[in-house]
């Protein structure tokens, strides 16, 4: 679906972020005070403005509230992603997604009223250490602080040729299996006495403990 999103902030993030979008067909207005910033995307992006997004008249002037989604891309100046962050909400902004810098940067932006929060760095450093700690965890995605949902690749070969209900991994580990990858098809919501083959790509959804438990059983050669 085509939606419109505005980007504070042409910074690396930022900039791959617009990039993103405009590959995938959205409309995307790209804000930045460096005119060297907005001169570099001003042939990708559907419009891009050097402004001030401090200044809550600029985001006035550009109806800053009629957009799907605003992104608070600005880098290490925290003051200006925080004024930025209340001058689109006090806007009347209906979804604003502002990057955070660390903890501290978080916990104000949170506190402002941003709708969500995210840190890139940070997440990027998690994904690879959980990368490194479990090499067949092939992708994992936090949906809140208790659960995630994980594609786990089968490599015990005391799983294969053993069905999903024979293995009980609802029972013992507390989570659902939504689909297996095997030989490129995938399988969605597979029955239960699908049997597991080596290098099946399980994906499943659950308690995040649970989820590291059972990786590390698939994983146990």
């Amino acid at each position: 679906m085509r939606q419109t999103y505005a980007i504070i902030g042409l910074g690396r993030f930022g900039g791959a972020l617009l990039e993103t979008l405009v590959a995938n067909g959205q409309d995307v207005l790209g804000i930045d005070i460096s005119e060297e910033h907005v001169n570099d995307y001003r042939d990708i992006a559907t419009q891009v403005v050097i402004a001030d997004a401090q200044e809550d008249e600029v985001l006035r002037k550009l109806d800053i509230a009629s957009f799907d989604h605003i992104v608070i891309a600005i880098g290490h100046n925290m003051q200006a992603s925080i004024l930025a962050t209340i001058n689109a909400k006090d806007l009347g902004a209906k979804n604003v997604i502002a990057k955070a810098e660390n903890r501290t940067h978080l916990r104000v932006l949170t506190k402002i009223g941003a709708d969500v929060v995210v840190q890139p760095e940070r997440e990027m450093g998690e994904r690879l250490a959980r990368k490194l700690l479990a090499p067949n965890m092939l992708n994992f995605i936090e949906l809140s602080d208790d659960y995630s949902m994980a594609e786990v690749q089968i490599v015990n070969p005391a799983f294969y040729g053993r069905s999903i209900s024979n293995l009980n991994i609802r029972k013992k580990f507390g989570l659902n299996v939504i689909a297996v990858r095997h030989d490129g098809d995938v399988i969605v919501a597979p029955d239960s006495t699908y049997k597991l083959h080596e290098k099946d790509i399980v994906s499943v959804v659950g308690p995040k403990d649970m989820v590291d438990d059972f990786d590390q059983l698939t994983n146990n050669k």
